[in-house]
Order: structure tokens, then C-alpha cells, then sequence
């Protein structure tokens, strides 16, 4: 689900009032101290970001109000996606003309270049106001209607106006106006704690180092470097990718993340710590425009609580573009920026878009301020003195919505208020409120500092003399005729970029298997990002295993007094008593505690603490961070027993995992568990310690739900351990005989909110069938014979809001709803899945499921739940996102339920979750080199620890287009698309979703074409770093969630959408665009070794039918399926040796294990997909494929570059890019 919270367009985005009182002034001047000298920094000044409000740590003496639990639904609406290649698969060697481009006259950011927009044939005036669109819309029948012009710009071809559908429900999310920060209190008497590093198991869930550390404001260093803004860079030879082995395990070193063990001797000097500088970014990004986001993007509003007498200021769409089309004529079009109240959201039932909703709940926001606040208003407050920091106040209860949308405020110039670039502040002091540097006499400072951390003019001898300019290309910037280009699929996995930093600062950087970037060279400007046509956005996996964390525990933990980012390797140390913010620029004292250094046991070196030494680190957080005692950890499993769910045979292999992995569940001597079965009633059972057996209690009125005995459902693991083992033995055939057929699953779900409300905790619910009785009943809505529709595909939206609404509840209460759902018919997924959607949840599906019919299910079925009920978790999670002023979010994917504008609520959190969080550029970058993004995770690990894991991601600043695309992340770009996608199909239309993902492709490259590129070619051009694009957007297109004209179950296709939306990048782009391998020739040549195995390293096939060979044998991966396809050819050694059947005859028709034999070959084989198949969320099932059999259907759907009934090859989708480009 994605919750937006804000617009992609500067020109109406969203302000953050002055606050009146609160902070110093940031430029308030502070008397000079004699006897210092020139303070230095090691960071760049950096541009202003407006960060939502809510940031603000609690005095330790605050005493937080109970009851913060419950939350109100609210819902979200989306944008329809405009369908302007509509007819794109109705006639495949067709070229459709394009409506004439015109100049769009629509209210544009101020610099913004001159966009252009498409002219319908029946304009309809949307708005008007400042900040809104001013524009035209027209129905997607007008599509190809006017004479083409060559070579014609496609600059504005995703800037849609604010038109809502009727269908779809968004809540209005604005930005609170007040914030308030917190002083951190003064710690006495410093304590100097022991430090130990002890190694762990690669499997321990925290990692392998301990660090004790003292707390203070958390921030990043920041560098002053500037950058020519010509198009020409320094051209620095990528280095060779890693193995890819190392896909999982090793990638930490090519991106900087920090997995060596800590020791005294192993860390740097003062002298051996050179100044980290950045250097000038070469690679320009390979991201999707700008127009790309609007096009795609849900850009949806949500109801934000504002704290006490702050107006609530509604974000609004902006952007300079004309209108865009509705999926249908008659849809009636809303302001985009009207504030909808949660109960009018709750009352359009059927119409959710998977978006997530804010928090409508009257309740106190206390985790909001538990993991800091906002941004104070620097500019309100005395220049000359700081004032004292506002007392913790508790967020009231939501005011209501203005009746009218409110625009956008104008943005205040940069610099205003915030301090100005180095050298200059270099040669002026500073005072800790103020991020402006005063004009008195310089201190002498340390020396040490002033050797560190050089200022921008000593940038080009700290770089050896290398001039900051070169006339050479990088090579992500190499032209690529991809109509000429044949193997344009690289032999080796495809590596995330590495940002163009300098070396120091790249060991520093973040893993982008943890924290990845769209576009690794950000543009300066809204305008910039425009042109470039390219989305920008992150994607993270904060919760991923980790074989090496660095764990701190301190008596304070450093962060910004006013914007509360966590201390973090890319902070600036103005000397050795002040640090300056690298997210908001403000100076701040260096806790006396932060002066000893745990590793070395040193005093006075800060700037090697672990915190500023990592930029992936966990802190151990002390009660501050705490609304309640950690509960403990409480598992609930909700069990369908109804006739099908018997026959299926379920029951046997789910208590089976239990009894074998009960000693295994995370939690400590506190955990609790309990069960509960449903039919057409609701079945409790009783297992406190003392009974002889378990104790069935039968609950019939599923109308009014009640606890027979709450005190006793659920009980502690090990104390009523004997007694939990006989009711697992007894399940699977207490209910053999059931002739029950009904369902009351929304009644049980009920009960089980109720029995959880007071500890939270995971329920676990396994249903097998639609819903047929009691509340939540659902009715079946699928036409099989629309399965194969070209046109329009139906019903991928819940079918009622009671899943929602209960989901909600559950998040409220610190809840998470996991769905397994075993069905050989439809279920209606698409209603189901709001239960795990918006409580942070895990959905599992498993299609045909029947132990004894369908065994490969069955034995997926039982390696999921081993990892399922054994992996890591975090209960009470709440996750914050920040970034460096001038950059804002504006929209969320993922699992979980939005309580501020920028705090998402995961009542449960697990390694094997993904996020993405679209972003915009509210304010020019024009006065920084470098931006950084962090991202905090509080939760409560199982064991009741409060833990804080924080994230920290450094990229450099570009002003040049062509620097731009050198930097795309061309995987991220087309993951996050994928989410937008998705958005657009449940809120707009199936077709729209899929002409907005070729629409990005032809925008993309024509931009390119026509900005960067001087060649004159009659192919298609593409840097190096977007050759790729065009083939996974394809993937995109083939893949089940939007492909048509292939009969598709709509169970399916909505389980692929919410895959799209939590899986991980590394996961997910298995499942977009599968490897092929040919593994009937493996050797040891660049094999690696694993945990004392040889794993061959086989390289890529282009997934075309060319590539197989009646001779070979190939393995296809797609992240939750194997494929292994035989040649009717293939040698009849490898046959025996790896399958063991003695030639292709004997091979069965279903066969899905690999034997064990003791051959070369087949250790060989075995060990390949043995290694694939490590730290998957999903184990994969494998199947034998025998050529010319009737099985390999599903494996040639996957061969993306070959031509089917209702699709382009890649060849042909290539030609009807450059058709469009060419109009």
C-alpha cells in the first residue's frame, strides 16, 4: 500500500508555517571565545528541507498518556493514469499518431523550464488557485487523434492534473504547521561504560558487534564541494562487479557498508582519517522522470492529526502540465487539494486503492514524539539568545478539515535563515543555535580539525591536483543503439551503481541492499528532474539479516536538537565540542559522553565513535523511547476448519512446523501463545497450566463475539508447553469428519482483535475459502471468462472496507494480521489482503493447495513456515525517514498504516519486508554537493529490548542532465515504477497502469535524445545506464500483475501486486525479469566457496527461446519458482547424473527434486540451486520441465524477449518505442 503525503511538484507543495517561539534563531550570533581558532567542518553547507512535524523527543520525565492504540480509518485516493497508449496491444505494427504538443500555460515552479503538455480535444478547466493545475483533460478515445510532429518533446507527458476518480478514495494528507523540538538533558556525571565486541553466529539476529556509546543528536557530515554544472565530468573506471556470489553477502564492500570487526588497532588515526571530500559527481542518474511519477503516481492526500492550534496546510498536486485524460468520459473530476474526513472516506466502500491511509485516530500521536520531531521555525525566535524548548505537549485530537483546498505557500528563497556556504563559514564562528556564521574574529581551534576536514577552496589539492573537470565520458553515459544491439543483457548479475563520492566516503555509505536510491546523482532542481524524465525515490530494506551490526548501548544516544537525526558518518565537526547537522545545518554541542571513544578508550576524538564510523547501526534504547514496559511476545494462530480446509489437508503440516519449531519462535521466558478454529463457529481453547488436557470452548453467535475465558486463551509458552504439544498431535484430526462447509472468518478475526487488544502481538490466520458467514462475508466476483481480457480487468479493489476498518483496529493496538491463504478457488484476495496490508502484515498464497494432489505446494507450504515461524521480528514499530532540506516525500509502498506525514506505524516488522517512498524536489540544491537521506527504525526486539536501527545514505548533487542519467539506478527506477503501477491499477484502470509504464520508456529516452545526445541515428538511443530500461519495462508488462490477453486468475494477479508492493528490491527483480542459466555444463571455473562448498558460477542467458538448446538443460530463476528445462537432445550422462533416469523417456512429467547422488554433476547442480535459494522469504519450488511437454507453458511465458499472442517481443517493443519517440 503506498500513502502519499504531499505532491511531486514544488510549485504547490505543501509549507511548513512559522512556529512562533521555540528554538533560537539558527542565525543568531554568539560572542566570540578567545584562545580558538578557525573551526572546520567536513561537510558541505546544505540546501533547506521542509520535514513534516511530529519530530521532538519527550523529556525523560514525561509521563505519556495511556491509550494510544486505537486508530481511525482514513483512505486514500489516487490519481486516474492517463491512457495514451491505449490500443497499444490491439494492433501491434500500427504506428498511432499523437496529439500536437502545445506550451502548457498550468502554474509552474518558479526556474522551471517552459513544459509542454498534450491538447485534448475537449479541455476542461480543473483549477485555477495557486498551487493547483490549471489545465485540460480529455478522454483517452482522443488519444491518437492529431497529425504527429517529429522529434517532438515529451516533457510533460506524466504532469496530470489533480483529477480524482469516482471509484477512488484518498485521504488528504497535509503537513501540521507546528513542531517542536527538545533539549536533551545534561548528563552530570559521564559514565564511561566497558566496551566489548564479541563475536557472533552469522544467524544472531543482532549482529555481531556491541558497542556501548553515549547518546547524543545523530548527524552526518557534510561536504563543501561545487560542481562546474557542465556536462562534461571526471570519468572514474568503474571497478569490476563482484562475483555473484556476493549478491547477498559481499555487496557491503562495493558500497561502503562496514563489515569488518571493530578493534582498538584497526581504527584510523586523527592523522590516518583523511578528510572525507566528495568528489565532483560524474555518473548522472538513469532514473525515470519526474513526469514519469505523476504519470504512475497515486499522488493522494491524507488527514494528518495537527498538534494543538496548528492549521492544518493541505498538500496539493503541482506542476507545470496540461490535463490529463480520465480512464472514462464521464468521470467527474474533484479538486485535488479538498480534505476529506475519515468517516466520508470510510463510507465509499469497494473503492480503496492499496494506498495507505493516516491516522484519523482521536487518540493522543505519543509515537510521534517517542522518535523525534520536526523542524522548529529557526526564524521566529530571538537572534541573539536561544529560548528554552517547548514542553512535550500530547497531539489533540484531529481538527476538522477546511472546506476548501487550501494553496500552497511560496518557498521562502534558499539560505533564508539557514547558514551559507563554506569557506566562508569556515572562517567565522559559530554559535550552537546558529547555522549562519557570524562575522567576529575567527578562533584558532585545534589543528587537527583543520588539517581533517579542508573547506572547498583545498578540494583540488585534497584530490591530488585532479581538476574537478574532464572532457571524458563516463562510461554509463556511452550511447547504445539498442535496435542494433543484440546482447544487451550483461553475463553477470546487475549491480547497483556506486554513487559518485569520493573513497572514504564510499566505505562510509550505506549497503544499498538496505538503502538504495532511484537516481544516485540527485539534480538540483524540480525543474532539472523534469527534463531528465525519470522518477526519484528510495527503496529500503531496514529490517534485512544481517551477518555484522554494530550495537551500541549508551546513556544518550547523539542526535540534532532540531531536526533529531541520528549522529551518523556524514556529520560535519566544526571542532571538537560542535558538530553541524548534515540533514538541517545546525550546529550542536558534542555531548561531554560522545568525547570518550569506546573502541579506542580515548577522550576527545567524536569523530571516531562507531556511530560516525557506520552508517548502518542499532542503538539500544533506554525508556525515553518507550509508551509502554515492552510487552512480551504474543503469537496468535487462527485456524480454518471447515470442510475444505480438512480436505486440503493444511492442518497436518502447520502443526507439524509448530512441534518441531515451537522451541525456535523468537521471545523470551515471557512469550504467549494461543489457538483459535473456525467454521460456522468459533472455537477457543483453554491451555492454562494445571488442566490435564486442552479445553475446547465453542462461541456459536458469530454476531456478537465474546472471550469465554480471556484470561486463559492465551498462555506462556514454556509454562504450559506439554499441554500446547497435545493440542497440536490433536488438531489435525479433531475436525476429520466435518461436513462443515462455512466460513466465519470476519467474526473470528474479531475475537482475535479483542483477545490481542491489551499486548499486541502476531495473529497468524489460515483460511482456505471466500468468506461465507457473519461480518466480512464476501461474495464471488470473478468471471472466468474475463481472464484473458485485453481490455478491462475488474475488481482489484477490496469488495467492502470491513478488512480495513479491522486492520486499522489491529494497528491501533500494536496488532499485525498475517494471511496464509490455501485456496483452489477464488478467495477474493484483493478484500483479504487489507488485513495484512495496513497492520503491517505478511500475505502468503498458495493456489491448488493440497497436501497429497499438489505435493510441491505442500513441501512450500512447510519450508515457508519454518522461516516464518523462526525468522526475526519487532513488535511496536514505528519508522521515520528523513532527508536534507529541499527534499520532501510524497508518497509511501509498502505494509503499513500512516500516523503522520512521515511516521508509518508497523505494529510487526520482519527481515523480509520492503518499502519504497517517492520523492520531490520542494527547493533548489543549488547550494550543496551533497545530500543524505536517513531512515530510523524503532521496535521492540522479541527478546524486550527497545532497539533503534538507523540507516544513512549519502549521495551527491548534479547540475547537469547528462550527469543525471550517468547516475541511474536503473533497477530501483523500474521497482519503484512497478509500485506506482500498481497504485494506478486499483485506483484508475489495468490499461492506464500499462500505458504509463511505456509512456515512461518513450519519455525517458526522448528526453535524452533530445537534451543529452548528439548522435544522429535511425535507432533507438539509450545511455548505458537506461539500455536496460526498455527490457524491464517489458518484464513489467509480462509480468502476472499487469499482463493481459494471457487468462490470468485474479487471485493471482492481486497476490503479484502485493508482492510488488513489500517484497525487497533483491527479491523482487527476480520475480519482474527471472535469470536464466545453462547448467548441463558446469564447471569450477569463478566458482565460489561457501560454508566449505563450491558453487559453480554459470553466466546469464537473455530469457529468449534462441538461447535453448535441444542439447542443453537450463535453470530458470523467478524468485519463487525453479524452472529446469530439458532438451529432448540433451546428454543422457547429465540425465543419469543429476536427475537419475537413465534418458529423456524416463524423466517424469512431474517431477520436482533434485535426487542426491554422488556424482560430480550433481553436486554440481545441487549446490548452484542450493545457494540460489538461500535468505529467500519465499521458498522456491522447483520444476522439471521436459521439452515439448505440456508443462513448459508457464516456463515459455517467462522468456520476456520472446513474441506471444498479446505481446511485443523485445525486438518489436523496441520499434514501437522509437515510433512514439519519433511523432
Amino acid at each position: 500500500m503506498s500513502a502519499p503525503a504531499g505532491s511531486p511538484h514544488p510549485a504547490a507543495s505543501a509549507r511548513i508555517p512559522p512556529k512562533l517561539g521555540g528554538a533560537a534563531a539558527p542565525g543568531a550570533a554568539a560572542p566570540a571565545v578567545p584562545g580558538l581558532g578557525p573551526h572546520q567542518q567536513n561537510g558541505p553547507a546544505q540546501n533547506q528541507m521542509q520535514v513534516p512535524s511530529g519530530y521532538g523527543l519527550h523529556p525523560q520525565n514525561y509521563i505519556a498518556p495511556s491509550g494510544h492504540y486505537s486508530q481511525g480509518p482514513g483512505k486514500m485516493t489516487s490519481l486516474p493514469l492517463d491512457s495514451q497508449c491505449a490500443g497499444y496491444y490491439s494492433g501491434l505494427y500500427t504506428i498511432p499518431t499523437q496529439n500536437v504538443l502545445t506550451p502548457n500555460t498550468a502554474s509552474q515552479q518558479p526556474g522551471a523550464q517552459q513544459m509542454y503538455g498534450r491538447v485534448p480535444p475537449a479541455p476542461h478547466v480543473v483549477g485555477s488557485t495557486p498551487g493547483s493545475f490549471q489545465g485540460a483533460a480529455s478522454s483517452a478515445s482522443h488519444l491518437h487523434t492529431s497529425a504527429s510532429q517529429p522529434y517532438s518533446s515529451f516533457v510533460n507527458h506524466y504532469s496530470s492534473p489533480a483529477m480524482y476518480s469516482a471509484n477512488s478514495s484518498v485521504a488528504s494528507q497535509g503537513f501540521p504547521s507546528t513542531c517542536g523540538h527538545y533539549a536533551l538533558s545534561t548528563v552530570s556525571n559521564a559514565t564511561y561504560p566497558s566496551v566489548s565486541y564479541p563475536s557472533l553466529p552469522a544467524g544472531d539476529p543482532y549482529g555481531q558487534q556491541i558497542f556501548t556509546s553515549q547518546n547524543a543528536p545523530p548527524v552526518r557530515p557534510t561536504r563543501d564541494h561545487s560542481f562546474s554544472g557542465q556536462n562534461t565530468a571526471i570519468s572514474h573506471p568503474s571497478p569490476l562487479p563482484p562475483p555473484p556470489s556476493q549478491l547477498y553477502h559481499q555487496q557491503q564492500n562495493l558500497s561502503g557498508y562496514n563489515t569488518f570487526s571493530w578493534s582498538t588497532s584497526g581504527l584510523p588515526s586523527t592523522q590516518d582519517n583523511p578528510v572525507r571530500n566528495h568528489t565532483s559527481p560524474t555518473a548522472a542518474n538513469n532514473n525515470l522522470t519526474n513526469t514519469v511519477a505523476d504519470s504512475l503516481s497515486c499522488s493522494v492526500m491524507q488527514n494528518v492529526q495537527p498538534p494543538k492550534s496548528s492549521p492544518v496546510v493541505s498538500t496539493v498536486l503541482s506542476g507545470a502540465s496540461s490535463a490529463r485524460t480520465p480512464p472514462a468520459a464521464n468521470r467527474p473530476i474533484e479538486p485535488v487539494a479538498s480534505v476529506t474526513q475519515p468517516s466520508e472516506l470510510l463510507q465509499q466502500k469497494g473503492v480503496d486503492s492499496s494506498s495507505t491511509t493516516s491516522s484519523a485516530s482521536p487518540m493522543p500521536n505519543s509515537y510521534d514524539a517517542l522518535e523525534g520531531g520536526s523542524y522548529p521555525d529557526m526564524l521566529s525566535s530571538s537572534a541573539s539568545s536561544p529560548a528554552p524548548d517547548p514542553a512535550p505537549e500530547a497531539d489533540p485530537a484531529p481538527a476538522p478539515a477546511p472546506a476548501a483546498p487550501q494553496p500552497s505557500k511560496t518557498a521562502k528563497p534558499f539560505g533564508y535563515g539557514y547558514p551559507t556556504l563554506q569557506p566562508g563559514y569556515q572562517n567565522a564562528t559559530a554559535p550552537l543555535n546558529s547555522g549562519v556564521p557570524p562575522s567576529g574574529p575567527v578562533y584558532s581551534g585545534l589543528q587537527q580539525y583543520a588539517q581533517q576536514y579542508p573547506g572547498m577552496n583545498q578540494l583540488s589539492s585534497s584530490l591530488g591536483g585532479l581538476s574537478l573537470q574532464s572532457s571524458t565520458q563516463p562510461e554509463s553515459l556511452r550511447p547504445v543503439n539498442l535496435t542494433q544491439e543484440r546482447n544487451i543483457l550483461p553475463m553477470t548479475p546487475v549491480w547497483a551503481p556506486v554513487p559518485n563520492l569520493n573513497l572514504d566516503l564510499k566505505k562510509l555509505n550505506c549497503s544499498p541492499d538496505s538503502f538504495r536510491c532511484t537516481l544516485t546523482n540527485i539534480p538540483q532542481t524540480q525543474a532539472l528532474l523534469n527534463k531528465a524524465k525519470l522518477p526519484l525515490g528510495l527503496l529500503l530494506h531496514p529490517f534485512r539479516d544481517l551477518t555484522q551490526l554494530p550495537v551500541i548501548t549508551s546513556n544518550t544516544i547523539v542526535r540534532c536538537r532540531s531536526c533529531r537525526t541520528y549522529i551518523n558518518p556524514f556529520v560535519s565537526f566544526i571542532d571538537q565540542r560542535r558538530w553541524k547537522c548534515n540533514l538541517c545545518y545546525r550546529v550542536n554541542d558534542v555531548p561531554e559522553e560522545f568525547m570518550y571513544n569506546p573502541l579506542t578508550r580515548s577522550y576527545g576524538e567524536p569523530h571516531k565513535r562507531p556511530e560516525v564510523q557506520n552508517s548502518t547501526v542499532e542503538f539500544i534504547a533506554s525508556s525515553d523511547y518507550m509508551l509502554r514496559p515492552p510487552q512480551p511476545a504474543v503469537y496468535l494462530f487462527v485456524l480454518d476448519v471447515s470442510h475444505n480446509a480438512v480436505e486440503a489437508g493444511y492442518l497436518t503440516i502447520l502443526c507439524q512446523s509448530l512441534l518441531e519449531n515451537l522451541d525456535k519462535l523468537p521471545g523470551d521466558s515471557r512469550t504467549r501463545i494461543g489457538f483459535m478454529t473456525f467454521d460456522s463457529t468459533i472455537h477457543f481453547y483453554n491451555l492454562q497450566e494445571g488442566l490435564s488436557q486442552p479445553q475446547m470452548l465453542i462461541v456459536s453467535d458469530i454476531d456478537d463475539v465474546f472471550l469465554p475465558t480471556p484470561d486463559s486463551l492465551l498462555v506462556n509458552l514454556y509454562e504450559s508447553k506439554e499441554l500446547i504439544k497435545d493440542l497440536l498431535n490433536a488438531l489435525p484430526n479433531m475436525f476429520i469428519n466435518t461436513r462443515e462447509t462455512h466460513s466465519a472468518l470476519g467474526p473470528a478475526l474479531q475475537a482475535a482483535f479483542k483477545l490481542m487488544s491489551p499486548t499486541g502481538g502476531r495473529v497468524s490466520v489460515f483460511q482456505t475459502q471466500l468468506p461465507s458467514l457473519g461480518a466480512g462475508l464476501l461474495q464471488s466476483r470473478e468471471d472466468p471468462n474475463q481472464r484473458s481480457s485485453t481490455k478491462v480487468v475488474q475488481h482489484l479493489g477490496p469488495a467492502t472496507d470491513f478488512y480495513k476498518k479491522l486492520a486499522l483496529d489491529c494497528s491501533g493496538q500494536q496488532t499485525a494480521v498475517d494471511l496464509f491463504l490455501l485456496s483452489s478457488q477464488y478467495s477474493d484476495l484483493a478484500s483479504l489482503a487489507c488485513m495484512s496490508k495496513y497492520s503491517a502484515g505478511c500475505i502468503y498464497y498458495y493456489p491448488s493447495f493440497h497436501c497429497t494432489h499438489n505435493p510441491s505446494q505442500a513441501e512450500k507450504l512447510q519450508k515457508d513456515l519454518k522461516r516464518y515461524l523462526t525468522r526475526k521480528i519487532g513488535f511496536e514499530a514505528v519508522m521515520r525517514i528523513r532527508c536534507t532540506k529541499g527534499l520532501s516525500m510524497h508518497t509511501f509502498h509498502g505494509n503499513f498504516f500512516v500516523r503522520s506525514t512521515d511516521l508509518l506505524s508497523l505494529a510487526n516488522i520482519n527481515p523480509d519486508a520492503g518499502f519504497a517512498v517517492q520523492l520531490s524536489i520542494e527547493e533548489s540544491l543549488t547550494d550543496t554537493s551533497l545530500v543524505c537521506f536517513q531512515t530510523a527504525l524503532l521496535y521492540t526486539s522479541s527478546k524486550g529490548e527497545r532497539r533503534i536501527r538507523v540507516h544513512t545514505l549519502c549521495l551527491p548533487v548534479v547540475s547537469s542532465l547528462a550527469d543525471v542519467y550517468a547516475g541511474v539506478d536503473v533497477q530501483a527506477a523500474i521497482c519503484l515504477l512497478a509500485n506506482m503501477a500498481v497504485d494506478r491499477s486499483i485506483s484508475s484502470s489495468l490499461s492506464d497502469a500499462r500505458d504509463a509504464l511505456v509512456n515512461a520508456v518513450v519519455d525517458s529516452l526522448s528526453a535524452y535524445g533530445s537534451t543529452v545526445s548528439n548522435l544522429q541515428h535511425s535507432g533507438l538511443i539509450a545511455p548505458t545506464s537506461l539500455k536496460l530500461f526498455p527490457l524491464y519495462v517489458l518484464a513489467l508488462l509480462k509480468q502476472k500483475a499487469f499482463r493481459t490477453g494471457t487468462s490470468t486468475r485474479l487471485d493471482d494477479r492481486v497476490y503479484a501486486m502485493c508482492q510488488i508492493k513489500c517484497q525487497p528490491l533483491v527479491h523482487l527483480m527476480k520475480m519482474i525479469h527471472p535469470n536464466l542459466y545453462r547448467i548441463d555444463r558446469l564447471t569450477d571455473e569463478g566458482a565460489i566457496h561457501v560454508n566449505d562448498r563450491v558453487v559453480p558460477q554459470p553466466p546469464l542467458q537473455k530469457l529468449s527461446a534462441e538461447k535453448l538448446t535441444r542439447e542443453g538443460a537450463f535453470l530458470m530463476d523467478c524468485g519463487s519458482v525453479f524452472y529446469i528445462w530439458i532438451g529432448k537432445g540433451c546428454d543422457n550422462n547429465f540425465i543419469e547424473d543429476v536427475l537419475g533416469y537413465p534418458n529423456f523417456a524416463s524423466i517424469p512429467q512431474k517431477m520436482t527434486h533434485l535426487p542426491e547422488l554422488d556424482t560430480l554433476s550433481s553436486e554440481r547442480a545441487r549446490s548452484f540451486i542450493t545457494w540460489l535459494r538461500d535468505n529467500r522469504p519465499l521458498s522456491p519450488i522447483l520444476h522439471v520441465v521436459k521439452d515439448e511437454s505440456p508443462a513448459k507453458t508457464e516456463f515459455f511465458q517467462h522468456l520476456i524477449e520472446d513474441r506471444t499472442e498479446a505481446a511485443f517481443s523485445y525486438y518489436e517493443f523496441l520499434l514501437h518505442v522509437q515510433q512514439q519517440i519519433c511523432k
